[in-house]
């Protein structure tokens, strides 16, 4: 089969790293990059080898599929004129800035019958792929995830919720494979400019609570989501794509003359995982769903859910009273 056309839309840090990986794929051609900065332009140019458009307008005849990688406040009117122009698009998270905008996109997909895929990464990182084969097996009680980072000028034109939060936010969704029914959030800034630094609790109709903390003002980058299970204590680390299992064992102890010599209280599992590029993985099933041999592993609905969620956790942090206790589940 021949390789997909494909764009990239906004070369910024994200964009440039689809640029990098779509270059090495065998079933990808990338035909060209889309920003107004030259210099980024001309830059991608020489690295890729591939052409440079200083608006993704003119690039949009010459693609089949694009990958946007722009502000999100923009990727509402980008991602419509792709999917108008009939291509296959593949939108970095969040979906959009509103709720209305990812309605808005999800028709435009719909009624030109062309995949929405959206780019919640950590969906395809290997040790979230192995945290959901071990919880499979046990009963969740509490999910905890922190995603905390030092830059705070990093995707600054939104809040911390949208910018780190709705990577766990997404998780918890899909471990949790219940309706959340209460929701309740506390934060800040730190100056002025978008909330920098949330705690959040999601309680699902199925008794499991999440707690989501995001901040932008560590003095180091983490990004982890522990699973309390009823027989265990499961922790995945993002950054190492490490796994570990806590596990309680029959205690057992060894004495001398009443002396305790040995205790056993417990014993802890390292799970092995992928060596697997999640950016790689994420795009190889991208260009799966583009030849219609596999669904979109986060498509507009579910990118959707997560957004209200998302939008939900700000006004609870804009009025610190507000608890919710939502009527329609989400």
């Amino acid at each position: 089969m021949k390789p997909v056309r494909v764009g990239v839309i906004g070369i910024g840090n994200m964009g440039w790293h689809h640029a990098r990986v779509l270059r090495l794929l065998r079933d990808a051609e990338l035909v060209g990059v889309a920003d107004p900065d030259t210099a980024r332009g001309q830059l991608a140019v020489d690295q890729f080898g591939c052409r440079w458009f200083p608006s993704y307008e003119a690039m949009l005849p010459e693609v089949e599929a694009v990958c946007i990688a722009v502000p999100t406040l923009l990727h509402h009117r980008v991602g419509m004129a792709c999917l108008q122009a009939g291509l296959h698009v593949l939108i970095e998270k969040p979906i959009a800035a509103s709720q209305e905008e990812a309605a808005e996109l999800i028709g435009a997909a719909d009624a030109a019958g062309r995949l929405l895929q959206v780019g919640h990464i950590e969906r395809f990182n290997p040790a979230f792929r192995e945290l959901v084969k071990v919880v499979a097996n046990e009963e969740v009680v509490v999910l905890e995830a922190r995603r905390h980072s030092p830059n705070p000028d990093r995707a600054n034109d939104v809040s911390v919720v949208l910018d780190l939060m709705i990577h766990d936010i997404d998780l918890v969704l899909e471990l949790a494979a219940a309706p959340v029914v209460r929701l309740a959030a506390a934060g800040g800034r730190s100056a002025e400019g978008p909330i920098d630094y949330v705690n959040a609790t999601l309680g699902f109709a199925n008794g499991v609570v999440a707690s989501l903390t995001a901040s932008k003002m560590a003095h180091r980058k983490i990004r982890s989501l522990s699973a309390h299970c009823r027989g265990s204590l499961v922790e995945t680390d993002f950054l190492n794509r490490s796994l570990q299992i806590h596990r309680r064992s029959n205690l057992s102890f060894s004495a001398d003359h009443g002396e305790l010599l040995y205790r056993n209280d417990g014993f802890i599992e390292e799970v092995s995982t992928s060596p697997v590029d999640p950016l790689v993985a994420e795009l190889e099933h991208f260009l799966q769903c583009v030849r219609g041999e596999e669904q979109p592993a986060v498509d507009g609905p579910q990118a959707t859910r997560a957004l209200l969620l998302a939008d939900l956790i700000e006004q609870c942090v804009e009025q610190p009273t507000l608890c919710m206790t939502l009527d329609n589940p989400i």
